[in-house]
């Protein structure tokens, strides 16, 4: 006589519901407003302004999108204007901080605790605190409402924080690599070129990436630094052209940004290896 025989399913403990719940939140948490902004894209002009919205457009079309290359408004324009400040800025501040992290973590001086807190203390000031100045230093040097002058911008704000991230990366190579390279007769320049800057080139990438985020995302620069229209950048030019005293263009708006968008993610994919090896190992996990 067969004896059937039960197979007992594993049971989800407690913590575990929690945490799935917890994940489950957050994802909806992030993910609702990049779901909103693509279902309002593909909206007319009628549906996304209904009093009770819909949770997807009825009737999907497409003229937000081919509405900003096909009227007056300069979004190419736009998009190439922040596509370039904002490399440049990740560019310059990767080629400042890396040597400026270096001195800060290798070299030995009385003040190199004093200069690496004011780097800190100048990023924990608020970008309305040196708005003033900052316009004031342009002003006189004829560079309002030029690009130079906008990647100057960026690049004082972002260049601390790049400094103290290139540091921690700098920190975590070993010395006795550099001591190896010094008894082979390299000078000090071509130690940082030749052997730490590969070393701590995850470092490089991670911080060139979030100085480009956070140049890209930058609202109160252009709308003070630019004043000609065509050489705004995308935040700025989302504020300025689909907003009005009457009427606001949200399906136009919410295109715009659906474009704004895909460059920060394409640009996070592309080097998302390189962040996490450098944000959980240091510069030492990517050689």
């Amino acid at each position: 006589m067969s004896t059937a025989t039960k197979i007992s399913r594993p049971r989800l403990a407690p913590g575990s519901i929690v945490r799935w719940t917890a994940i489950a939140f957050a994802l909806f948490w992030s993910l609702a407003p990049i779901y909103w902004m693509l279902s309002t894209s593909l909206k007319t002009e009628l549906e996304a302004t209904r009093l009770h919205p819909t949770l997807w457009p009825e009737a999907p079309t497409f003229a937000n999108y081919i509405g900003l290359t096909g009227t007056s408004l300069p979004f190419v324009a736009f998009f190439f204007n922040t596509v370039l400040s904002c490399l440049l800025t990740a560019v310059v501040c990767v080629v400042i901080a890396t040597p400026a992290a270096y001195a800060l973590s290798r070299a030995r001086f009385r003040l190199a605790g004093t200069v690496g807190y004011t780097i800190l203390a100048f990023r924990m000031l608020p970008m309305v605190v040196v708005l003033a100045p900052l316009y004031l230093l342009l002003l006189n040097a004829r560079l309002l409402d030029t690009g130079t002058g906008l990647v100057v911008g960026f690049t004082t704000f972002g260049l601390p924080f790049a400094v103290w991230m290139m540091k921690s990366f700098v920190d975590a190579v070993p010395i006795e690599v550099e001591e190896a390279a010094r008894v082979d007769g390299y000078p000090r320049w071509q130690i940082l070129l030749r052997v730490v800057v590969p070393l701590i080139m995850p470092g490089i990438l991670t911080t060139g990436t979030f100085v480009f985020m956070e140049a890209w995302n930058n609202l109160i620069y252009p709308l003070t630094f630019i004043t000609t229209m065509e050489k705004q950048t995308l935040p700025a030019a989302l504020v300025l052209t689909f907003t009005g005293q009457f009427k606001t263009d949200w399906g136009g708006m919410m295109a715009a940004a659906t474009i704004t968008t895909l460059p920060l993610m394409i640009a996070f994919f592309a080097v998302q290896r390189s962040m996490v090896r450098g944000l959980t190992s240091g510069a030492v996990a990517g050689a």
